[in-house]
Protein backbone atom coordinates (compact mmCIF):
# COMPACT_ATOMS: atom_id res chain seq x y z
CA UNK A 1 0.00 0.00 0.00
CA UNK A 2 1.35 3.33 -1.20
CA UNK A 3 1.23 6.39 1.07
CA UNK A 4 -1.50 8.98 0.13
CA UNK A 5 -1.60 12.57 0.76
CA UNK A 6 -4.25 14.04 3.12
CA UNK A 7 -7.12 15.90 1.07
CA UNK A 8 -6.84 19.34 0.15
CA UNK A 9 -8.81 22.00 2.29
CA UNK A 10 -9.56 24.01 -0.86
CA UNK A 11 -10.97 22.52 -4.15
CA UNK A 12 -8.09 23.01 -6.95
CA UNK A 13 -9.30 25.23 -9.82
CA UNK A 14 -9.40 23.37 -13.36
CA UNK A 15 -10.53 26.26 -16.08
CA UNK A 16 -11.98 24.91 -19.58
CA UNK A 17 -9.90 26.70 -22.24
CA UNK A 18 -11.29 27.11 -25.99
CA UNK A 19 -10.97 24.42 -28.72
CA UNK A 20 -9.28 25.39 -31.52
CA UNK A 21 -12.46 24.10 -33.61
CA UNK A 22 -16.00 25.47 -33.06
CA UNK A 23 -17.65 23.61 -30.45
CA UNK A 24 -20.46 21.27 -31.04
CA UNK A 25 -23.93 22.38 -30.82
CA UNK A 26 -24.93 21.98 -27.34
CA UNK A 27 -28.35 20.08 -28.12
CA UNK A 28 -26.15 17.39 -30.30
CA UNK A 29 -24.05 16.65 -27.56
CA UNK A 30 -26.64 16.42 -24.81
CA UNK A 31 -28.09 13.77 -27.58
CA UNK A 32 -25.30 11.97 -28.07
CA UNK A 33 -24.38 11.42 -24.09
CA UNK A 34 -27.84 10.27 -23.81
CA UNK A 35 -26.59 6.95 -25.72
CA UNK A 36 -24.22 6.69 -22.98
CA UNK A 37 -25.45 3.69 -20.60
CA UNK A 38 -25.05 4.06 -17.07
CA UNK A 39 -26.61 2.57 -13.62
CA UNK A 40 -28.54 5.11 -12.19
CA UNK A 41 -26.51 6.33 -8.95
CA UNK A 42 -27.65 8.09 -5.64
CA UNK A 43 -25.23 10.83 -3.87
CA UNK A 44 -25.77 11.76 -0.53
CA UNK A 45 -24.17 13.60 2.43
CA UNK A 46 -25.12 14.68 6.18
CA UNK A 47 -24.06 17.51 7.42
CA UNK A 48 -26.02 18.19 11.40
CA UNK A 49 -29.08 16.75 11.21
CA UNK A 50 -30.02 17.83 7.76
CA UNK A 51 -29.75 15.13 4.87
CA UNK A 52 -29.37 16.01 0.85
CA UNK A 53 -29.05 14.02 -2.44
CA UNK A 54 -29.04 14.26 -5.81
CA UNK A 55 -29.60 11.16 -8.68
CA UNK A 56 -26.36 11.24 -11.00
CA UNK A 57 -24.91 9.26 -13.80
CA UNK A 58 -21.51 11.27 -14.17
CA UNK A 59 -19.65 8.92 -11.88
CA UNK A 60 -16.87 6.88 -12.42
CA UNK A 61 -13.99 4.37 -10.92
CA UNK A 62 -10.56 6.95 -10.29
CA UNK A 63 -8.22 4.38 -8.29
CA UNK A 64 -7.61 1.34 -7.19
CA UNK A 65 -4.43 2.97 -5.13
CA UNK A 66 -6.57 4.20 -3.60
CA UNK A 67 -9.69 3.29 -3.66
CA UNK A 68 -11.65 5.76 -5.17
CA UNK A 69 -14.46 7.42 -7.27
CA UNK A 70 -15.36 11.06 -9.21
CA UNK A 71 -18.74 12.28 -8.94
CA UNK A 72 -19.22 15.65 -10.66
CA UNK A 73 -22.62 17.94 -8.67
CA UNK A 74 -23.75 21.29 -9.89
CA UNK A 75 -21.72 23.66 -8.28
CA UNK A 76 -24.95 25.87 -7.19
CA UNK A 77 -26.36 23.04 -5.00
CA UNK A 78 -26.53 22.69 -1.45
CA UNK A 79 -25.10 18.88 -2.00
CA UNK A 80 -22.17 20.69 -3.10
CA UNK A 81 -21.78 22.84 -0.29
CA UNK A 82 -22.60 19.84 2.24
CA UNK A 83 -19.87 17.61 0.66
CA UNK A 84 -17.21 19.91 0.94
CA UNK A 85 -18.45 20.70 5.04
CA UNK A 86 -18.60 17.40 5.49
CA UNK A 87 -15.59 16.14 3.85
CA UNK A 88 -17.51 13.12 2.75
CA UNK A 89 -20.36 11.74 0.96
CA UNK A 90 -22.25 8.66 0.90
CA UNK A 91 -23.23 6.35 -2.51
CA UNK A 92 -25.47 4.01 -3.94
CA UNK A 93 -25.81 2.57 -7.32
CA UNK A 94 -29.64 1.62 -8.05
CA UNK A 95 -31.58 -1.98 -8.36
CA UNK A 96 -34.21 -1.91 -10.79
CA UNK A 97 -36.58 -1.70 -8.20
CA UNK A 98 -35.30 1.33 -6.96
CA UNK A 99 -36.81 4.12 -9.86
CA UNK A 100 -38.96 5.30 -7.53
CA UNK A 101 -35.87 6.36 -5.52
CA UNK A 102 -33.75 7.55 -8.82
CA UNK A 103 -37.05 9.80 -9.52
CA UNK A 104 -37.65 11.49 -6.15
CA UNK A 105 -33.52 12.52 -5.98
CA UNK A 106 -34.35 13.67 -9.72
CA UNK A 107 -36.03 16.45 -8.23
CA UNK A 108 -39.56 14.69 -9.13
CA UNK A 109 -41.48 15.68 -6.33
CA UNK A 110 -40.88 18.12 -3.04
CA UNK A 111 -37.07 17.85 -1.68
CA UNK A 112 -38.03 17.17 1.63
CA UNK A 113 -39.83 13.87 1.25
CA UNK A 114 -37.48 12.77 -1.12
CA UNK A 115 -35.96 10.62 2.29
CA UNK A 116 -39.41 8.88 2.37
CA UNK A 117 -38.12 6.91 -0.67
CA UNK A 118 -36.27 3.83 0.25
CA UNK A 119 -35.47 2.34 3.27
CA UNK A 120 -32.59 4.29 4.61
CA UNK A 121 -29.76 3.97 7.91
CA UNK A 122 -26.77 5.51 8.07
CA UNK A 123 -22.82 4.43 8.04
CA UNK A 124 -21.09 5.28 10.87
CA UNK A 125 -19.99 8.78 9.46
CA UNK A 126 -23.45 9.64 9.57
CA UNK A 127 -23.72 9.60 5.66
CA UNK A 128 -27.14 8.45 4.46
CA UNK A 129 -27.15 4.60 3.79
CA UNK A 130 -29.58 3.10 1.37
CA UNK A 131 -30.56 -0.60 1.62
CA UNK A 132 -31.38 -2.78 -1.43
CA UNK A 133 -28.89 -1.00 -3.38
CA UNK A 134 -27.14 -3.02 -6.00
CA UNK A 135 -23.89 -1.27 -4.33
CA UNK A 136 -23.46 1.34 -1.51
CA UNK A 137 -20.50 3.00 -0.55
CA UNK A 138 -19.12 5.65 2.13
CA UNK A 139 -16.40 7.86 1.16
CA UNK A 140 -14.42 10.17 2.45
CA UNK A 141 -13.69 13.34 0.57
CA UNK A 142 -9.75 13.29 -0.51
CA UNK A 143 -9.66 16.13 -3.39
CA UNK A 144 -11.76 17.95 -5.52
CA UNK A 145 -11.67 20.09 -8.34
CA UNK A 146 -14.01 23.07 -9.71
CA UNK A 147 -15.00 23.97 -12.98
CA UNK A 148 -17.32 26.52 -14.24
CA UNK A 149 -20.32 24.78 -13.28
CA UNK A 150 -19.63 21.42 -11.45
CA UNK A 151 -17.55 20.43 -8.64
CA UNK A 152 -15.49 17.10 -9.09
CA UNK A 153 -15.46 15.33 -5.95
CA UNK A 154 -12.93 12.07 -5.18
CA UNK A 155 -14.13 9.95 -2.95
CA UNK A 156 -12.08 7.63 -1.47
CA UNK A 157 -14.21 4.75 -0.34
CA UNK A 158 -14.01 3.32 3.26
CA UNK A 159 -16.82 1.10 3.08
CA UNK A 160 -18.88 -1.17 0.07
CA UNK A 161 -21.95 -2.89 0.97
CA UNK A 162 -22.79 -4.84 -2.60
CA UNK A 163 -25.34 -7.43 -3.52
CA UNK A 164 -24.85 -9.15 -6.70
CA UNK A 165 -27.87 -11.03 -7.29
CA UNK A 166 -29.65 -7.38 -8.18
CA UNK A 167 -29.95 -5.81 -11.31
CA UNK A 168 -28.40 -2.62 -11.86
CA UNK A 169 -31.10 0.19 -12.94
CA UNK A 170 -30.05 1.45 -16.31
CA UNK A 171 -30.62 5.13 -17.53
CA UNK A 172 -30.28 5.23 -21.41
CA UNK A 173 -31.68 7.35 -23.82
CA UNK A 174 -33.60 9.93 -20.79
CA UNK A 175 -35.21 6.08 -20.02
CA UNK A 176 -34.93 3.39 -17.32
CA UNK A 177 -33.68 0.47 -18.52
CA UNK A 178 -32.44 -2.39 -16.90
CA UNK A 179 -30.44 -5.24 -18.80
CA UNK A 180 -31.28 -9.43 -19.12
CA UNK A 181 -28.85 -11.85 -17.02
CA UNK A 182 -27.53 -14.18 -19.29
CA UNK A 183 -23.75 -14.19 -20.49
CA UNK A 184 -21.92 -16.37 -23.01
CA UNK A 185 -18.52 -17.58 -23.19
CA UNK A 186 -15.81 -17.52 -26.01
CA UNK A 187 -12.45 -18.45 -25.41
CA UNK A 188 -12.02 -16.92 -22.05
CA UNK A 189 -13.86 -13.94 -22.76
CA UNK A 190 -17.29 -13.06 -20.97
CA UNK A 191 -19.14 -12.03 -23.87
CA UNK A 192 -22.45 -9.80 -22.96
CA UNK A 193 -25.53 -12.39 -24.67
CA UNK A 194 -28.26 -10.12 -23.12
CA UNK A 195 -29.26 -6.62 -23.90
CA UNK A 196 -30.83 -3.41 -22.80
CA UNK A 197 -34.55 -4.15 -21.80
CA UNK A 198 -37.09 -1.10 -20.88
CA UNK A 199 -37.64 -0.84 -17.54
CA UNK A 200 -40.84 -2.80 -16.33
CA UNK A 201 -40.76 -4.96 -19.22
CA UNK A 202 -39.40 -8.81 -18.84
CA UNK A 203 -36.64 -10.04 -20.21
Amino acid sequence: MTDHEAHPTEPTAFRLGTAFRPFAAQRDFRDAMASFATTACVVTARHGDRRLGRTVTSLFSLSVDPPSILVSIDITSDLADMIGKSNGFSLAMLSRKQQNVADAFAGRGHPDQRFDHGSWSEWPSGHPRLAEAVVAMDCDLIGAMETETHMLFAGGVVAIEKISERRPLIWHQRRYKSITESIGRNGGHVVPDGALIENGEKP
